[in-house]
């Protein structure tokens, strides 16, 4: 999911250093219990990504679609590439 208008919330840090986003805001991303997240620091600004688990990955829709044909036409020149 890509969030395209720019929100911004006001959280406070916990005693022990966490962050805890708003329920909107882990709904908006898709954040759950235990969810790994990438945490980048740019300049004074956090950023936090989700990250993508190897099976949410592999769930999503492929983007560009092969025919059988064209696959084996693909691999025939890898092939004949690599022999050069």
């Amino acid at each position: 999911m890509v969030v395209t208008n720019q929100t911004e919330h006001i959280l406070k840090i916990g005693s022990k250093g966490e962050i805890f986003p708003p329920k909107e805001v882990r709904e908006l991303l898709g954040l759950t219990n235990n969810q790994t997240i990438i945490l980048t620091i740019h300049r004074e600004k956090l950023v936090i990504r989700k990250l993508h688990s190897l099976n949410d990955i592999l769930k999503k829709p492929a983007k560009v679609t092969i025919s059988r044909h064209a696959w084996k036409e693909f691999r025939k020149k890898l092939a004949e590439d690599a022999e050069q």
